[in-house]
């Protein structure tokens, strides 16, 4: 899937599509980060060197390094403009690309329940209908689906996935809705999301899942996801779902 420059953007920086086609590139983000583009597809191998970098730079951080947000197909280095600067990070983290530092991290694999019954997949015979497919076979694709968590983005907890299997992948509706509730299950192209607040969304609702995937954000680590897990979606009935749900 080709990254649409709409869909390109870090901290309120939009990456234009008319650039150099080598990678890496190194592009200065206001006077404090260095952004590091390794392509501009989702695919795991791309991903890999975002997280390989993000992996070398916990490890061995450089001086006045503040922070690293990886994303799909890049990673945002920021830093601390009186100790360094743009040209001194690009060298710094070129050298630890080419050296190769940093190997993926080994994640877990996370499990997410969802039910995809009546009003929790309002969207469902509607993606039927534009993949020719019977509801429960669009059902029974999203579960056979190789999900991993690429980045977070958009709002707090919003872990987006790649994976979805081909034959379910639409692009986003024409039209956004709404007051979608929190534990929504979205999917558009090759991404999967769960909701963790009430929001808009021009997303396919494919279900609805129990799984706290924000749990409290006064903790540490409030999420249920590390970029680079893996994550399966298990169904339950609508009684299960309930069931769980119940106070």
């Amino acid at each position: 899937m080709q990254l649409r420059p709409s869909c390109q953007w870090w901290r309120g920086r939009q990456v234009g599509p008319k650039r150099s086609g080598r990678f890496p590139r190194y592009s200065p983000v206001a006077e404090r980060a260095l952004l590091v583009e390794f392509g501009e597809t989702i695919n795991d191998g791309i991903h890999d060197k975002v997280v390989q970098l993000d992996t070398a730079l916990a490890a061995v951080p450089f001086g006045g390094f503040l922070e690293a947000v990886p994303a799909y197909a890049s990673i945002l280095v920021s830093f601390d403009p009186t100790v360094t600067d743009h040209r001194s990070v690009e060298i710094k983290l070129a050298a630890l690309i080419s050296a190769g530092e940093g190997d993926r991290r080994p994640h877990g694999i996370r499990e997410v329940e969802v039910c995809y019954d009546g009003d929790l997949a309002p969207d469902l015979d509607r993606l039927a209908d534009a993949s020719g497919l019977t509801p429960e076979e669009v059902v029974a694709a999203h579960l056979s689906g190789d999900y991993s968590v690429f980045m977070y983005g958009f709002a707090p907890g919003y872990a987006y996935l790649a994976g979805v299997p081909q034959p379910i992948q639409l692009p986003r509706k024409e039209v956004a809705v709404r007051g979608v509730p929190a534990g929504s299950v979205l999917i558009a192209g090759q991404q999967c999301l769960v909701t963790t607040l009430s929001m808009p969304t021009g997303w396919w609702i494919i279900g609805r899942s129990p799984t706290r995937v924000l749990d409290d954000a006064s903790k540490e680590h409030p999420f249920l996801f590390d970029v680079g897990d893996r994550v399966r979606f298990r169904r339950l009935s609508r009684a299960q779902y309930d069931a769980v749900r119940a106070p």
